[in-house]
């Protein structure tokens, strides 16, 4: 019997593996096949499944298992809203952004409700359905803002923050529509009462007492230098959140998660939790996706058609003309309305979410889910187009004069900066390392350009007035309004080695004249990189290395110019340092010899020596070597090549050449006694060079020249 137990927990247990391994197997093949053919992801997880739904031949998913697992992608998903939203961010664009989208919303569900009577749906479906066709996706939304360089532009933050209010307001909705749906007997506005009265408490509860908790727990956990145990501390925080919130108060779970990313968002630690939440979020949204496309029978489909596509008319092209016709009445420039239009002309995520409570709670059957599915499908494929519109649309309102200074009466936000950027450098990622080579070239007055994924540093870059595109140059064609064709030079600051050869590579494609600067993690990433197209490969790691030996060999007297040549010649050779290519071998030996031969150094003039005054035509350099006076330093000004008759003063720099080595005592006796009133100084020890007379029968004093000094030329 215990056998026979223990079978079938191992059969379960395998069971739901397969389904997870078949189930993220799918969305993969899909999802790279739909970003093959130039579409969103979110569209071939869709199809992935549909393939392994239970209305298509070959192998059937356990429908149960996955949408259990993808109720997980539902609660990273709003965590990760949540996480994100800034009310600052939607405050600072209200007076657009709140109006605009309430009263979109209320006229799209109005058309939707009417057209779903029309066919003959119940009140609730009705309802639902005109819903679902008015919210737009924040998923494709930002993709689409990132890819056309728009995201952080004044019309970016318009259309995220419209799209901000749909999302608060599907949160709403998700709270009240189960009490729409229970047979209490008790009056709907009491049902609704309670449910909203439930959410009140849920969201005191989390905002007054969450937001000193949770951000003090995460920062405690953090200094305990355990990733593992802040990793979980994340996880139980979100999924225990939404739970509580469902089992104790009664609210959806989208609404606990929601507002666990809210509180999170508040701790210092908030850019860590959203670092190590991204696995978890991607992952379970993608089964989330891919259950959402299993609920859908292909049979339904054919005679949907003309369902569907009433549907895709209704978000793609309904949206786009009241978006532009709110113009005239919301105090926004003419190229924000447009942008906003063009990015609302779909529906995805929480369309789904709602349809899928829907179905939960019988309001919806899976042939009119169908129809929210088959219109997200369709709208997020036209979508990319919606946005090459942007640029002749406004082209042809500008053809009616009259009708564009009304619509453009809030006059045209200044253009980013970005699009008419020439001769500057592309800085990818503001790391500590991006930061400095930033920081630098403003010091230097060369302008640059960051690409930054973290929206905070991002936010931070605009605030400084450094012009700044936001979004992930490795997953994206944020790169195609960097403008790599009029820049000086690409720098490639990414600490992700394989993040840094895709954006090299796209670099090199796109600008193939273009001096490239990438960093490595790896030695073997030093020369992909390089194949890849980057000219300079920095390996941090090593480069300390090379520091550290050429600051050794300098202490030991050998030329700075030597040692420069070597360490680039170990650069060249992609940092081998075993010393057995010839190039290396050769400069090696260059080093040598220069260590034989020339050195500069510089000596200051004393209080006492007899140079004082002395015009250089009566004083030479006399040793065993030949050795000249090259430059003189008098207050901060740089004399080089002086004239046999200038003369020198005290605390003058005097610049001396000559052949270095230690001496080989065949000087004569008196040059080598006083050899030590040159104040000792590297040269000294290293090149032998005495300062005497031109009669060359009289040593200097001792102590005529004193420790040389650095020159400090203005």
């Amino acid at each position: 019997m215990a056998s026979g137990e223990g079978e079938v927990i191992h059969m379960h247990d395998i069971a739901l593996l397969i389904n997870v391994a078949v189930a993220l197997t799918a969305a993969l093949l899909g999802g790279l096949l739909a970003r093959r053919i130039g579409l969103p992801t979110l569209v071939g997880y869709l199809l992935a499944g549909i393939i392994i739904g239970p209305f298509t031949p070959g192998f059937v998913g356990d429908t149960g298992t996955i949408s259990e697992l993808a109720g997980l992608g539902v609660i990273f998903l709003m965590f990760g809203v949540g996480l994100h939203f800034s009310l600052r961010d939607l405050w600072a664009v209200r007076a657009v952004a709140i109006p605009g989208a309430l009263v979109q919303m209320a006229l799209i569900t109005a058309i939707g409700f009417g057209l779903a009577r029309w066919w003959g749906m119940t009140t609730a479906s009705g309802l639902v359905l005109g819903v679902a066709l008015s919210i737009s996706s924040t998923v494709v939304l930002l993709r689409a803002l990132m890819d056309n360089g728009l995201l952080n532009t004044s019309h970016g933050r318009v259309a995220v923050g419209w799209l901000v209010v749909e999302d608060l307001a599907t949160v709403l909705i998700l709270v009240l529509l189960p009490a729409f749906t229970e047979k209490t007997g008790a009056p709907v506005w009491q049902a609704v009462g309670l449910a909203l009265l439930k959410a009140a408490i849920f969201a005191a509860l989390m905002l007054i007492v969450g937001t000193r908790f949770v951000p003090w727990l995460l920062l405690r956990i953090a200094h305990m230098r355990s990733r593992e145990l802040f990793i979980l501390t994340v996880v139980v925080i979100t999924v225990g959140t939404a739970v509580a919130a469902s089992e104790w108060f009664g609210v959806s779970l989208a609404l606990g998660a929601f507002l666990a990313g809210v509180v999170v968002s508040e701790s210092s630690t908030r850019h860590q939790v959203s670092a190590e939440v991204l696995p978890f979020r991607e992952t379970f949204t993608v089964l989330f996706f891919v259950s959402i496309g299993m609920l859908v029978n292909p049979r339904n489909l054919p005679g949907n058609v003309g369902g569907i596509l009433a549907c895709t008319a209704i978000v793609v092209v309904g949206k786009a003309v009241l978006t532009l016709l709110s113009g005239f009445a919301l105090p926004a420039p003419a190229k924000t309305i447009v942008v906003v239009a063009a990015g609302r002309s779909q529906i995805g995520e929480f369309s789904f979410l709602l349809a899928q409570s829907a179905i939960l709670l019988g309001i919806f059957t899976s042939q009119q889910y169908s129809l929210v599915l088959g219109a997200a499908i369709l709208s997020i494929l036209v979508n990319p187009f919606m946005f090459r519109l942007i640029a002749p649309t406004e082209s042809l309102l500008r053809r009616a004069p009259r009708l564009w200074r009304r619509l453009d009466r809030h006059g045209t936000p200044p253009q980013p900066a970005t699009e008419e950027m020439s001769g500057h450098v592309v800085v990818v990622g503001y790391g500590r390392v991006g930061e400095h080579i930033v920081t630098v070239l403003g010091r230097l007055g060369i302008p640059r350009l960051v690409v930054e994924l973290d929206i905070g540093r991002a936010a931070a870059l605009d605030q400084q007035g450094a012009p700044t595109l936001y979004g992930d140059a490795a997953d994206s064609e944020v790169l195609d309004h960097a403008g790599l064709s009029r820049a000086r030079a690409l720098v490639v600051t990414l600490p992700d080695e394989a993040a840094c050869e895709v954006v090299v590579a796209a670099g090199r494609h796109q600008a193939p004249q273009l001096p490239i600067i990438a960093r490595a993690a790896t030695q073997e990433g030093v020369g992909q990189l390089h194949r890849l197209g980057a000219l300079d490969v920095i390996l941090p790691e090593l480069e300390g290395g090379l520091e550290i030996m050429r600051h050794t060999l300098m202490r030991l007297g050998f030329p700075s110019t030597a040692v420069e040549d070597y360490a680039e010649t170990v650069r060249r050779d992609r940092y081998d340092i075993t010393v057995s290519t010839p190039d290396e071998q050769g400069a090696l030996d260059q080093l040598l010899h220069a260590s034989r031969a020339l050195g500069i150094a510089w000596f200051r003039v004393t209080e006492g020596s007899s140079l004082i005054d002395q015009p250089l035509a009566e004083v030479r350099l006399n040793t065993n070597r030949r050795s000249r006076i090259i430059a003189v330093l008098r207050d901060g000004q740089l004399i080089a090549h002086p004239e046999p008759g200038f003369r020198l003063h005290v605390n003058d720099l005097v610049s001396v050449i000559g052949e270095s080595g230690a001496s080989d005592g065949s000087a004569d006796s008196a040059d080598s006694a006083d050899s030590d009133g040159i104040a000792g100084g590297s040269l000294s020890a290293s090149m032998g060079l005495d300062l005497v007379l031109n009669r060359g029968v009289k040593p200097l004093k001792a102590g005529s020249i004193a420790e040389p000094d650095p020159p400090e030329p203005h």
